[in-house]
Order: C-alpha cells, then sequence, then structure tokens
C-alpha cells in the first residue's frame, strides 16, 4: 500500500530519554506522545523507512547502505546514560543499491558509506516510533550548499518507493534557531512561520516555487539562521509534489511553535 512522505520534528538531543531540566518537565511529552501514535496512523506497516536528517551533510547525497548500522551519538553535554541507547534497526543494502541507482537516474550526485550509523536526527524519533527497531532502515544526506530545488529532485527521484512500502521521513525542526528557545519574544515570529509554511504547503500548485522562497517568508531566517533542520522538508515536499500538504502535529516547545507535516 502507498505510504506517506512525512516531515518530522526530532525533537532536542536525546530529549524523549532522559529528565528535561532546560524547563518543564513535560515539555517534549506531546511530541512524543505523537511519535509513538505514528505507526497506527500509517495506511499500513511500512516494508522499510528511508529518513533523510538534518544532521548530515556530504558533497553528495550520500546513502547509508550497511546491513547494521551502529548509533551515532552526534549530541554533545547530555546525562551519561544518553550515550548508552540502543536501537538496532537492520540496514537493508538492497534498498540502498536502488536508492543510488534513482538518485543517479535523476541526474544528482550519488555516493555511499558503508560504515556511518544512524545520527540522533534518525534514532532519536525513531526509537519512540518504532521502539522494537525491526523496520529496515536506510539513510539518506544533505547536499552541501543546501539548495531547496536539489533537495525537492532529490524527493521526486525517490517518490516512487511510496508505491512499494517505503515511508519516505524527513527529520528536521520546523522552528530551528537555538538562540531563540525559550526567548519570550521568540513566539509571534515562529507561528508567523508556521503559518507561512502550512500555507505554502498545502496546494501541490506553486508549492516548489512557495517554498524554495522560504527565506524571504515572514521570520523565515529568524526560524532558521540556517537551514540545515528546514531542508529535510523540501525533500518530503519533493517526494509528494502532486499531492496536497496538511499539518499532522503542532506543538508550543521552548516558547515556540513546531509542526509536522505530511504529504499522500
Amino acid at each position: 500500500m502507498r505510504q506517506p512522505a512525512i516531515y518530522l520534528p526530532h525533537g532536542g538531543g536525546p530529549c524523549f530519554f532522559m529528565d528535561w531540566t532546560m524547563g518543564p518537565a513535560d515539555t517534549w511529552d506531546r511530541m512524543a506522545a505523537w511519535l509513538r501514535a505514528l505507526p497506527g496512523a500509517l495506511p499500513a506497516r511500512p516494508r522499510a523507512l528511508l529518513v533523510i536528517s538534518a544532521h548530515w551533510e556530504q558533497p553528495a547525497f550520500t546513502v547509508l547502505a550497511g546491513p547494521h548500522p551502529q548509533l551515532y551519538f552526534d549530541y554533545y553535554g547530555f546525562p551519561q546514560h544518553t550515550y548508552q541507547l540502543r536501537w538496532p534497526a537492520p540496514g537493508d543494502p538492497a534498498l540502498a543499491r536502488r536508492v543510488m541507482g534513482m538518485i543517479a537516474d535523476a541526474g544528482l550526485p550519488v555516493a555511499e558509506d558503508q560504515h556511518r550509523g544512524y545520527d540522533h536526527g534518525v534514532f532519536v524519533p525513531l526509537k519512540v516510533a518504532f521502539p522494537a527497531a525491526e523496520l529496515p532502515v536506510v539513510q539518506v544526506s544533505l547536499r552541501q550548499g543546501l539548495d531547496p530545488a536539489q533537495h525537492m529532485a532529490l524527493g521526486r527521484a525517490l517518490a516512487p518507493l511510496r508505491d512499494e512500502g517505503v515511508l519516505i521521513l524527513g527529520s528536521g525542526m520546523s522552528f530551528h534557531n537555538m538562540r531563540a528557545f525559550g526567548h519570550p519574544d521568540a513566539l509571534a515570529p515562529s507561528e508567523a512561520f508556521d503559518r507561512w509554511l502550512d500555507a505554502a504547503l498545502a496546494a501541490p500548485e506553486g508549492r516548489a516555487e512557495r517554498i524554495a522562497g522560504w527565506a524571504a517568508a515572514p521570520s523565515g531566517r529568524f526560524s532558521h539562521p540556517r537551514e540545515e533542520h528546514l531542508i529535510p522538508l523540501h525533500v518530503i515536499a519533493g517526494a509528494g509534489a502532486e499531492e496536497p500538504a496538511k499539518r499532522i502535529f503542532s506543538d508550543v516547545v521552548m516558547g515556540t511553535r513546531v509542526s509536522a507535516w505530511q504529504l499522500g
């Protein structure tokens, strides 16, 4: 059954697996509850997960192709037990090869990595959503330069996998200004950008042009001083280029609006 393409928030570091002390203790509870409910909202159990994380950038679109990726603890300053987390989801070398072929056929630069592990943009939210770690996972990097059009082209190239039962996930944060989190003046601009994103994504017609110009949106650069956490959304928009989008989660986190969207 055809799977959707989803842009989801992955939280802050290992936030779902620790006592949160940088704000209210329940800061991440609503996001965690939504992630736990996500598999039940899908049309069927996915055959595999294809994840584009904000936390991996390479000169070419790079596909994690190892059969048994480890976890890559790319966060700093958190409690020691959060560096002992386990989520042994298998890789899928055959799917990885197919993904590399699809990227190459689209005329996009592609590379392979056999050794890198799943970064926290992958294992932190998916350990909540898919705790059994049974589904195969293939991770694809962003491309350095973070060009929106190239990342939408990546999504379009990968879109046929949705008809093969592969759930395509873009993992980021719709607001990611580290200096603004928790600031009393951040809520209004974060909500302005969130409203703009929702309207820009809603209809397929003209969507690519609208979201390519995200930096000129209300509070666009305030919401993303650097856009690596937004660009996975462009991949998802490409993977669902012919379909309307809908906001499927929204919450105020650390004083800012954070949302998720689904296409298909």
